[in-house]
């Protein structure tokens, strides 16, 4: 049985129980959004072969601090870094190290940052350097599933449309769905109900209703869908060793479609426009 709680009234923790928030909230997903996704607009001039990941991890910290945010990863259950950097065949929660990247890398960049609470999450692909036609055509893919994932909320549908419109489309370009994560509720808790699903049928899951705020995600594989995670607890790789790519963004259900939060100011968050 699904439950739908009016944010205000509900407790600041994952209990299960999906939130629906007024326009205050969407007001202040906005202020937290915008600047997550203004952060991942000035790492395009950052992401260079030579430059470790460690440097764009600080970068991440300092561009919050300066702004009045914080980084919402920073000790989040042990993790210790201000951002997650995940390269090549690094499915997502990579950690920042001193290892430089490298010409023909991929990385995807994930920065959620808290303003007054409200948690702003996003990330993007950035290409170092020349990229293979493979990567390139990998990141079309999945930005495109990303696009087709948001096309599909709207009230009265439900989760499983999101992930119906990825896992049909990417499969048709021969790419596969990580199902091992997935995306989520998220306001003033960072991971909340409902579990958004990249897969599945459109008659599955909860009801898309108004005031509903998630993440959607895609983690897409050339190769197989399967992952491990590895010895750090947090690094999550493809098995077979294939790149992965990922999109995210923060969205909130409208009375006739949703608004995405974490649009990019500079138009920089499409495959081809940033590195």
């Amino acid at each position: 049985m699904v439950t739908y709680i009016d944010a205000a009234s509900a407790p600041l923790r994952n209990t299960g129980v999906i939130r629906l928030y007024n326009e205050d909230a969407f007001a202040n997903m906005r202020r937290a959004c915008q600047l997550t996704a203004r952060c991942l607009d000035a790492l395009v001039d950052i992401v260079k072969p030579g430059v470790k990941t460690d440097v764009i991890d600080r970068f991440v910290f300092e561009f919050g601090m300066d702004n009045g945010a914080l980084p919402a990863t920073l000790n989040y259950r042990g993790y210790t870094k201000s951002v997650c950097t995940s390269i090549n065949h690094v499915v997502c929660h990579g950690i920042p190290n001193d290892k430089p990247l490298r010409e023909g890398d991929i990385v995807n960049i994930d920065v959620t940052y808290i303003i007054d609470g409200w948690h702003g999450d996003s990330s993007r692909m950035y290409p170092v350097g020349e990229i293979k036609r493979s990567a390139e055509r990998l990141l079309e893919v999945t930005y495109e599933s990303l696009l087709r994932g948001i096309a599909a909320v709207k009230p009265g549908a439900r989760t499983g449309a999101i992930g119906e419109a990825i896992q049909t489309y990417a499969e048709a370009e021969r790419c596969s769905v990580v199902r091992d994560f997935c995306g989520h509720g998220v306001g003033q808790v960072f991971h909340d109900a409902p579990n958004i699903l990249h897969y599945g049928r459109a008659n599955e899951g909860p009801e898309l209703r108004e005031g509903m705020i998630f993440t959607i995600e895609p983690m897409i594989n050339l190769g197989r869908p399967q992952v491990k995670v590895l010895a750090d607890g947090w690094t999550a790789v493809t098995r077979d060793r294939s790149l992965s790519a990922q999109y995210e963004h923060t969205v909130g259900v409208t009375t006739s479609g949703c608004e995405v939060f974490t649009l990019s100011p500079g138009g920089l968050d499409r495959p081809g426009l940033s590195g």
